[in-house]
């Protein structure tokens, strides 16, 4: 028996209506996180580079304990498993991971997280994840051309699964930018600069880099290399939970494409509202008109 409203939405109080019978879950298999020390949370904002980071970080340590990668897995997300979707996957957080450190996935700000862990951020500019986060959403939430570009505000607004608004996370995070748990980078950085991300992101995990496992890295990150293998990159977890509880079985969309999102089909009257909120929440704070100028003090 299906719940929700048994297909794909339509209308955004569609997809309300499916997520909460996506939520309404009894669960048998499910235990929460037990921190240990160590632990690294990849918690970027949704469609901001959390895939490539829990792929990187996830090659990066099987590489190092058996010198080869590792794309034996249906979903991504059992590897680094999703702490803000686990009740709703039945999904036990303390089952044994394949090397360590031990590595979790999430959307949310500092204050939702476990203190005293390891975080990986990557930010982006917020026109670019508005156009991303439609662009995944349409063929996997709603239906094709059901809901337009002007009608996704209040799903951006939303944020990831378990996550927060665009504005909150981004203000949580650069506010620890500085500190020694916390490796802070730009999604557009990381692409130009993916060599430097491995290097980086190894010293973090205590990892020694290798030029062989430096290649090995490099060429498991590639655009082209997940693209080639992004069913593994798709949230098979959350499409079954989909599949079992409302019905759902033709996904049409994917995180992964061959050609990155383009921030120039959002529409005008959208690019003035995350203007605005830009101004009005994060320039106060930070004193950037624009994501590109605290990308620029970011320096990565």
């Amino acid at each position: 028996m299906t719940a929700g409203v048994g297909r794909r939405a339509r209308t955004i109080e569609e997809i309300g209506q499916n997520l909460m019978a996506l939520q309404a879950v009894e669960p048998v298999n499910y235990r929460p996180y037990q921190p240990q020390a160590g632990d690294v949370f990849i918690t970027s904002w949704a469609k901001s580079g959390t895939t490539m980071m829990q792929q990187m970080f996830h090659q990066l340590r099987m590489g190092a304990a058996t010198g080869q990668g590792d794309m034996d897995f249906d979903d991504i997300s059992r590897m680094t498993p999703w702490d803000d979707v686990a009740l709703q996957n039945d999904f036990d957080m303390t089952v044994e991971q394949r090397a360590a450190p031990r590595g979790f996935k999430s959307h949310r700000e500092y204050e939702r997280l476990p203190a005293g862990m390891r975080y990986v951020v990557t930010l982006r500019d917020p026109h670019e994840t508005y156009a991303s986060f439609h662009r995944f959403f349409e063929g996997y939430l709603f239906e094709p051309g059901s809901i337009s570009l002007d009608e996704f505000m209040p799903l951006w607004l939303m944020g990831g699964p378990g996550g927060c608004d665009y504005y909150t996370h981004l203000l949580s995070w650069w506010a620890r930018r500085d500190e020694p748990d916390t490796l802070l980078v730009s999604y557009r950085w990381v692409v130009k600069n993916r060599p430097a991300m491995i290097g980086m992101l190894a010293d973090f995990m205590a990892i020694e880099l290798t030029d062989e496992l430096a290649a090995l890295v490099e060429d498991m990150t590639s655009r082209e290399f997940m693209y080639a293998h992004k069913d593994k990159f798709n949230d098979q977890m959350i499409c079954d939970s989909m599949t079992a509880r409302l019905g759902i079985t033709d996904f049409e969309s994917t995180k992964v494409h061959d050609v990155g999102s383009d921030a120039k089909v959002v529409p005008p009257a959208i690019v003035e509202q995350i203007d605005a909120m830009w101004a009005e929440r994060v320039t106060p704070v930070t004193g950037h008109r624009n994501f590109a100028e605290l990308a620029t003090e970011l320096g990565r």
